[in-house]
């Protein structure tokens, strides 16, 4: 059995998410459709994670496993052929030989991801950030933010999946809303995440710039549940997944966006 770890970037706008789907584009899909073209047996291809339809990723990590291949090949070549059959928004950034055990999902310990607000209109950044014409207060979001850090249950911020028992306690370990050039930025970091937390929790981080929403109640949704979150649910266009950790990983914090404004 051959393994590699591969990293991948993707532009998710044109795609039903990560996860293949019936008669739709998935991220998943492309990359076994161009895999299949590069070896006879049948590949594993396993992804740390699942991003909903219009979300993006700089760091998405994925296995493909191969269970018997005839010649040899180097990382460098397979990523090159690999893209040579992708479209244009998905890209493999880099391909390393790994342990024929390793799981992209299984053995990841942490996740980060990074949710991009724009305080002016843009004629070219729209796919990749959520425009609020309002102003913010950065600060106020700050405070709110470094609320989220810790042990909380999320059953307010996320959407619960049809017939799958899930707890909704999950521990962050950053938070931290920063501004670069013109745009807000959210980055939060965790073991997991929960159906459509971030993009609620940025929501709400977004009505208390607003001044919609005080300190004591954005507490108040993380210790009771509310569907308030769901009704300000940001668009999947500013979200990125942005790294993902195995053991002996440090967690990316520079106060940098992932795609900037031009």
């Amino acid at each position: 059995m051959r393994c590699w770890k591969l990293l991948l970037e993707y532009e998710g706008t044109r795609y039903r998410g990560w996860q293949i789907q019936h008669n739709a584009k998935s991220v998943q899909g492309e990359l076994t459709d161009a895999v299949r073209e590069l070896f006879e047996s049948r590949a594993e291809i396993y992804g740390s994670g699942r991003t909903d339809a219009g979300v993006h990723a700089v760091g998405q990590v994925v296995h493909l496993k191969v269970p018997d291949i005839k010649k040899e090949v180097t990382p460098r070549q397979l990523q090159n052929a690999i893209n040579d059959l992708l479209p244009h928004d998905i890209n493999v950034r880099a391909v390393e030989k790994a342990n024929p055990e390793f799981h992209a999902r299984h053995d990841a310990v942490g996740r980060s991801y990074i949710y991009q607000i724009a305080t002016r209109r843009t004629a070219f950044g729209k796919t990749h950030v959520w425009w609020v014409k309002d102003r913010l207060d950065l600060r106020a979001m700050q405070v709110a933010a470094e609320m989220v850090t810790g042990r909380h249950d999320f059953a307010s911020f996320c959407e619960k999946e049809e017939g799958k028992k899930q707890s909704t306690v999950v521990k962050v370990d950053y938070s931290n809303v920063f501004m670069d050039e013109d745009m807000i930025c959210y980055r939060i970091a965790a073991s997991h995440f929960l159906w459509k937390m971030v993009r609620r929790l940025t929501g709400m981080l977004v009505e208390v710039g607003r001044g919609n929403l005080g300190y004591d109640g954005f507490q108040r949704l993380l210790k009771f549940q509310s569907d308030v979150p769901a009704k300000h649910t940001a668009p999947p266009s500013g979200l990125f997944l942005e790294q993902v950790l195995y053991k002996g990983d440090k967690l990316i914090t520079d106060e940098k966006a992932v795609y900037q404004i031009p």
